[in-house]
C-alpha cells in the first residue's frame, strides 16, 4: 500500500469516525435528557419510560438495548481503528466485517420493517437517517473507495456474527425481565411467544449470512482489480 493510499484510507474512515461517534453520543444525549417527541406507545416495544431524572436510567438503557445503537458504535469503534492505521490483525478484520455486516443489515431491516411505522418526530428527524442512512451509506462507501482490500473472508464470518447474537441474548433477557422489546418484530409476547419471535431472529441471521457472502465478493472483486491495476 502506498503512502497516497493510506492517506486516503485514515481520511475515509475518520469521516465515518466522527459521524458515527457524533450520532451516537447525540442520540444518548437526547435520549437521557428526554428530550425526543413523545409518540403513542406500541405494545410490547419501548417507550413509557417516565419524564425528567424519573426516567434517565430505562430511557439510557432502552438506548443502548437496540441494534441500531450496537451497529453503528461498532462502526465507530472500526473507523477509529482504521483512521488510526490499522495493519490487518485478525480482530481488526473481524471488526471490520462486523461493522459493514451489522450496519448494512441495520439500514436494510429499517427501511424494510421500521421505516413504514415510524412517526418520525422531533429530534428523531435528525438522528433516524444519521443513524439508518447516512452512517451506513458513508462506511459501505469508505471500504469500497479506499479499503482496506482483502480483509473479509468465509472463516471470520462465524466471529462477526457473535456481536449480533450477544445483542439477540442481551435483548431478550432484559425483554424478558422488564416486558417490552426494542421493536415489535422481536416482542415476545405479541408476536406470540419465543418460537416466532426467534424464527424471525433467524431469517436476519440468514440474511445476515447472505450479506456477509455479498461483501466477501466484493471485497475479491476489488483486491483483483487493484491487483491488476499495480
Amino acid at each position: 500500500m502506498t503512502s497516497g493510499e493510506d492517506v486516503r484510507r485514515r481520511r475515509a474512515w475518520t469521516v465515518v469516525a466522527v459521524v458515527a461517534w457524533a450520532g451516537f453520543a447525540l442520540t444518548l444525549s437526547l435520549s437521557a435528557l428526554g428530550w425526543y417527541a413523545d409518540s403513542p406507545p406500541e405494545p410490547g416495544v419501548y417507550g413509557d419510560t417516565g419524564d425528567g431524572a424519573y426516567g434517565v436510567l430505562q430511557r439510557v438503557t432502552d438506548t443502548l438495548s437496540y441494534f441500531t445503537i450496537w451497529s453503528n458504535v461498532v462502526v465507530a469503534l472500526a473507523a477509529t481503528v482504521l483512521a488510526r492505521g490499522a495493519r490487518g490483525a485478525t480482530w481488526q478484520r473481524v471488526l471490520l466485517l462486523d461493522a459493514l455486516l451489522m450496519i448494512v443489515v441495520t439500514a436494510i431491516v429499517y427501511q424494510l420493517l421500521l421505516a413504514p411505522s415510524i412517526d418520525v418526530q422531533g429530534w428523531s428527524i435528525l438522528t433516524d437517517p444519521t443513524q439508518h442512512v447516512v452512517v451506513p451509506v458513508l462506511a459501505v462507501a469508505a471500504w469500497v473507495w479506499a479499503g482496506p482490500r482483502g480483509w473479509v473472508s468465509g472463516r471470520l464470518v462465524p466471529l462477526a456474527l457473535l456481536v449480533p447474537v450477544l445483542w439477540v441474548g442481551w435483548m431478550l433477557v432484559r425483554g424478558a425481565v422488564i416486558g417490552s422489546y426494542p421493536y415489535g418484530f422481536v416482542a415476545v409476547g405479541e408476536r406470540g411467544g419465543y418460537p416466532a419471535v426467534l424464527a424471525t431472529i433467524a431469517m436476519i441471521l440468514a440474511f445476515g449470512l447472505v450479506v456477509a457472502a455479498v461483501l466477501w465478493a466484493v471485497d475479491t472483486a476489488l483486491s483483483r482489480r487493484t491487483r491488476s491495476r499495480a
